[in-house]
């Protein structure tokens, strides 16, 4: 037993990797922050304040590659709207349209799904068919933005469905070594179920707004970043021409 177990190990030892390279986000002032950027084949779970317009960020991780985008809330043409009126580049982006199988009949007319349990396992193995052809095709860096992965955690289906939605995400970013972006929104779901995701994700991105008199301020903390040291401080940012990080210090 023991000889099999040096043996094993020995194993182990030979198949360590070299670390990932680095990929930015989009964002230079946050890739300073990081270090450099995000270790490829990482996937980041953005907790956000729905009142702090963090989908920006979203639009602005689209910019350095290429990028599959899943959108679950609107149709993609509302999407490009809101992203070329920021004055970002749209070509690098393929839409996966979530939205449109689920809420609209082949005929293009508005049906209401919610609740349906069979419906709901359909659309989540599509997504996950969506993700297999990406993996099957996809050679060069790479993102993937699901948005929001909310839409999935209302879902009428047993936890273990969406485990296992969550667990092809992951192989599939390892395999590419992609970024994955999971958008999800604070304060909205179990928190058993969320606390298992944030668990398993490489990364957390946790956007807040704090309201204190007549300011309201939005921040971003970065509590967890496998392979790298996470930032302690709170990042603070500005919506404007996208996402302004705000480079200065707090004086105490």
């Amino acid at each position: 037993m023991a000889d099999l177990m040096s043996l094993y190990q020995s194993d182990v030892i030979q198949e360590i990797p070299e670390p990932p390279p680095l990929y930015s986000t989009g964002i230079t002032a946050l890739d300073r922050s990081l270090g450099g950027g995000v270790p490829a084949g990482s996937v980041i779970y953005i907790l956000a304040d729905p009142e702090s317009m963090s989908e920006i960020f979203l639009y602005q991780f689209t910019q350095p590659r290429k990028t599959y985008y899943f959108t679950t809330e609107r149709r993609p043409q509302y999407l490009i709207q809101d992203i070329a009126s920021l004055g970002f580049k749209i070509d690098k982006i393929t839409f996966v349209d979530i939205y449109s199988e689920y809420y609209m009949s082949p005929q293009g007319e508005m049906i209401d799904n919610t609740g349906n349990e069979y419906v709901d396992a359909k659309i989540v193995e599509l997504t996950e068919e969506h993700l297999k052809n990406i993996q099957n095709i996809e050679e060069g860096e790479s993102n993937i933005i699901i948005d929001s992965f909310s839409f999935y955690l209302s879902l009428n289906l047993n936890p273990g469905r969406i485990k296992h939605l969550l667990n092809t995400i992951y192989e599939i970013t390892k395999s590419l070594r992609s970024l994955t972006y999971l958008y999800g929104l604070k304060d909205t779901h179990d928190r058993s179920i969320e606390h298992e995701i944030l668990k398993q994700c490489d990364a957390i991105f946790d956007i807040s707004l704090d309201k204190t008199g007549d300011r309201v301020q939005n921040k971003l903390a970065i509590p967890k970043i496998r392979g790298m040291v996470p930032t302690t401080e709170m990042i603070k940012f500005k919506v404007e021409d996208g996402i302004q990080i705000d480079t200065s210090r707090d004086i105490a």
